[in-house]
């Protein structure tokens, strides 16, 4: 055994090695790629003389730079404030339909049957290659017609639209995973559609659910295109309400930092509370 041990320590030690370099690597890529946000988040902190004239990095020689001024400025005006509610109040609703019907839709599509049941699935996998420009002037239109237009329904309702041809498309390949035999049980102990589906399908498929809402709420959150054709000044979202301080003052670091920085931590606070079942949703269907 010791022999044998001691034929196994340079493998040890060259397995180590290469352990430590690659968390070596990794932590050097996590750190670069977190560059650009600690700046931001140290140029929130600065006013707007201090970011002028050095750069963000000056503030670890002279700390006496920081102060939450810009953050009070901010939140003080009030147009932001009510920006960021219609953030909330787009994304929560547009996330939450989607959610709702793609998984009724994708039960359907995957352990329903129906006449036309696959044509119409192509037909929504066909929808995935529409682009959004495609649509923005005929809804425009209609949306005028029917006086939602400039409204915050509006804008969800054009999230929900195209938002679920994938949340379908993703929900119905992870629905066709689950074993047969256990929705024949629960229809032989007299469930019906319905039942299997809140009982049986929505808690097995948890981690794909948690990944399209993750997904969804990010898209939404930080959409800028479709608030720029369908909102106007009242129900406009943060990303509209920062583009405008960019075309009326420039460089206005001094709202676009403190602004941009706050928008970005709400995506990071969903993503990181449902982390686990993402990583889940994402590895589904690799091992069997």
């Amino acid at each position: 055994m010791t022999a044998f041990s001691a034929a196994r320590a340079p493998a040890r030690a060259l397995s180590w090695v290469s352990k430590g370099f690659v968390q070596i690597v990794l932590l050097g890529i996590a750190i670069f790629w977190l560059l650009p946000t600690l700046g931001l988040f140290v140029a929130s902190l600065r006013s707007e003389a201090d970011n002028t004239n050095t750069g963000w990095w000056t503030v670890f020689t002279k700390p006496a730079e920081l102060t939450v001024s810009n953050y009070q400025k901010l939140l003080s005006g009030g147009g932001f404030t009510a920006s960021f509610w219609n953030t909330i109040w787009i994304t929560v609703p547009a996330t939450l339909l989607v959610v709702l019907i793609a998984s009724l839709a994708a039960y359907a599509f995957a352990w329903v049957d129906f006449p036309g049941r696959d044509w119409v699935f192509l037909v929504v996998v066909g929808l995935l290659v529409v682009p959004i420009q495609v649509a923005l002037i005929p809804v425009a239109r209609l949306y005028g017609l029917i006086g939602i237009f400039g409204s915050i329904p509006g804008v969800v309702l054009f999230h929900v639209a195209f938002g679920l041809p994938f949340a379908i498309f993703l929900l119905r390949n992870f629905f066709m995973g689950i074993p047969r035999e256990l929705l024949e049980a629960a229809r032989i102990d007299g469930c019906g559609d319905l039942t299997i589906f809140f009982r049986v399908v929505l808690p097995l498929g948890k981690p794909a659910i948690a990944s399209l809402g993750i997904f969804q709420f990010m898209w939404v959150w930080n959409d800028l295109l479709v608030s720029l054709v369908f909102a106007n000044t009242d129900s406009q979202p943060m990303t509209k309400a920062l583009q405008a301080q960019m075309r009326q003052f420039g460089a206005n670091i001094d709202v676009l930092a403190p602004g941009a920085f706050l928008s970005l931590i709400v995506p990071l606070v969903v993503f990181f509370a449902f982390q686990r079942h993402f990583v889940q949703g994402l590895l589904a269907g690799s091992v069997k």
